[in-house]
């Protein structure tokens, strides 16, 4: 009977701690998506501040994909809509919670999936806390204690901004790549890890539940890819059953002299352009998108473009 009680007592003490930990989040969490209120990767989250079912793709991954993605002139190109969702160093732990927040409100057609991010080390305390943080966002944000105020035990969550290049980032720098012949013919394959696996699988059962086709792609980049690393990719795609575009074998006319702001690890815009420009007509052959440019719904797009454009060095 003492031994009944003792396992009822720490239950009631788990179900209690529970119980605090869950309305510690609703105080903890941020009651606006921006950097001011708390809210982690302001850039990326501006997502959550686009209208309800307005993005056609979603672009998730590393700094690969937001330096060499550019949603504004995928606009420009056919008008279709999309957002990048990347943040620097992205494990998919973490790509799966963004995916999971973006598809609460939106209902994207295309997941583009940047695969770097497939190859980047997952530890166990990476999933406990992303697990955690998850299900109790005061895990999260329990850094935020020193500066709640009223509101955050009192207003809803909300959320009002988001990014003017849609999560893009615009470089204009140039630091020349020496290593322009990097692709070597193979037959090996680079492994990925089991839990990476997981992680890709449960991401694409996540677009097939939403209506989502996942695309893997490959941005070019002579620092971070191989031949190996094409097999290990093109072997997992085909196992999952979805399509895979590695951009490091296309002919996109990169120039390693001037498409790069940091030695071949990530694109500039010159490069983005080209990138972008790829992927509009290949999301175009595919089909099932919409040209929204003649949608007055979607005029902010054209103002944002125009912004965007003004940024960009002539000549």
């Amino acid at each position: 009977m003492g031994y009944f009680k003792r396992v009822i007592a720490w239950l009631l003490f788990f179900a209690g701690l529970i119980a605090l930990l869950y309305i510690a989040s609703g105080i903890f969490m941020p009651k606006d998506n921006t950097a001011e209120a708390g809210m982690e990767y302001a850039r990326v989250n501006g997502i959550l501040g686009e209208p309800p079912d307005s993005i056609d793709i979603l672009v998730m991954g590393d700094s690969e994909s937001y330096n060499g993605y550019s949603p504004l002139l995928m606009w420009k190109e056919t008008g279709y809509t999309s957002y990048t969702c990347g943040t620097d160093a992205q494990k998919l732990t973490y790509t799966k919670t963004l995916l999971e927040r973006a598809l609460e409100k939106q209902k994207p057609k295309v997941v583009i999936l940047e695969t770097l991010a497939i190859y980047r080390p997952i530890k166990l305390d990476n999933v406990v806390l992303e697990e955690l943080s998850r299900a109790l966002p005061v895990f999260r944000y329990h850094d935020r204690w020193k500066r709640l105020s009223l509101d955050d035990f009192t207003q809803p969550v909300t959320a009002t901004q988001t990014h003017p290049y849609k999560g893009h980032a615009h470089i204009t720098k140039v630091v020349p790549c020496d290593n322009k012949e990097y692709m070597h013919p193979t037959d090996k394959a680079a492994s990925i890890a089991l839990v990476n696996q997981y992680y890709v699988k449960a991401i694409k059962e996540l677009c097939d539940r939403h209506g989502a086709q996942l695309l893997l792609v490959s941005t070019p980049s002579p620092v971070n890819w191989s031949y190996e690393r094409h097999n290990g990719i093109q072997t997992f795609a085909d196992e999952l059953g979805c399509d895979y575009v590695d951009l490091n074998l296309e002919s996109l006319g990169i120039d390693w002299t001037k498409d790069t702001f940091d030695k071949g690890d990530h694109l500039n815009h010159f490069g983005s352009v080209k990138v972008t420009s790829f992927l509009a007509d290949y999301l175009r052959d595919r089909g099932g998108l919409t040209d929204h440019r003649s949608d007055p719904a979607y005029s902010g797009w054209d103002q944002a473009l125009k912004d965007y454009e003004a940024l960009i060095p002539k000549g």
